[in-house]
């Protein structure tokens, strides 16, 4: 993943974790005093929100332990690789257009942030500027020209 992508796992966690997790025990603190917790909606609302954030910890926490970090911008060369900013046109509408490659839970078409297992991304991998790449889509094969790479 790349260093901009570890950094929000981590502002992510510590979010979960200083926030969200006590906003939790209190919600269950407050619905405990309520009483008869058999037929309490706000406990079993707080529990279940409770385990979804649970589970969003360890989730994010394994993400992070089993990371790669990359820093792209000491990463340079002619092809296509992780990290890079691929600029590209459409070959069928003359259509620029220019994005990232990053890791899956970086990705962010909106932004320019295309996922290293995207259709897109699997096709630009090893190659240069100059060179043209076929994607099978729902539409049909689009054909993209590669116009530069490059390691921001």
């Amino acid at each position: 993943m790349t260093v901009v992508g570890y950094q929000t796992l981590d502002e992510e966690l510590k979010r979960l974790k200083t926030v969200e997790r006590p906003a939790v025990i209190a919600a269950i603190a407050e619905a405990r005093s309520h009483g008869d917790l058999s037929e309490n909606a706000e406990y079993h609302a707080a529990k279940e929100r409770q385990g979804w954030i649970e589970g969003q910890i360890a989730e994010i926490e394994d993400k992070i332990a089993r990371a790669q970090v990359i820093d792209v911008s000491k990463l340079s060369g002619k092809q296509v690789k992780f990290g890079a900013t691929v600029s590209v046109v459409d070959e069928d509408t003359e259509e620029e257009a220019r994005y990232q490659i990053v890791g899956d839970h970086e990705a962010d078409v909106k932004s320019g942030r295309i996922s290293l297992s995207s259709p897109l991304s699997r096709a630009m991998i090893g190659k240069e500027v100059g060179e043209v790449v076929e994607v099978n889509t729902p539409g049909g094969v689009k054909a993209y020209e590669i116009l530069k790479v490059e390691w921001l």
